[in-house]
């Protein structure tokens, strides 16, 4: 399944936690609404590095919780990016035996791209697995 739209971010908390030498490490608790593919709401929790020149690298947890063709459901996504001081960008990874309803034994992996703004894209290509029967 190929899930395609926009998220925009609706809020952002970011906290440095270590400053030196130019580099900064912060923590970002950021909310996003979804629109497209998904109609939902997002969270992510951000690890970030931030270079002396102001381009950074982070990492972190994602969940989106929404509809996907009609049907509710939760996903949650790894995710590595980066920022070049205009764009961020990233790659996802669904963490797999993290979603509910329509994620349900979903995996696969995506990507976004946000400009500076509010505003970003994303793509993400889902695979589902046919869960394991116990046997009897």
């Amino acid at each position: 399944m190929k899930l395609h739209g926009t998220f925009e971010v609706t809020g952002w908390d970011e906290q440095a936690y270590r400053e030196q030498g130019g580099e900064k490490l912060t923590r970002a608790s950021v909310t996003q609404r979804f629109s497209g593919s998904v109609d939902g709401e997002g969270s992510v929790e951000w690890l970030m590095c931030y270079r002396p020149d102001g381009t950074a690298h982070f990492v972190g947890l994602q969940r989106i919780e929404g509809r996907v063709e009609g049907k509710p459901g939760a996903l949650t996504l790894e995710t590595i990016g980066d920022f070049d001081g205009e764009k961020a960008t990233g790659d996802w990874r669904v963490v797999a035996g993290a979603g509910t309803g329509a994620f349900e034994h979903a995996t696969g992996k995506g990507r976004f791209s946000a400009p500076m703004g509010p505003s970003a894209t994303f793509d993400l290509q889902l695979r589902f697995l046919q869960p394991a029967h116990a046997s009897n």
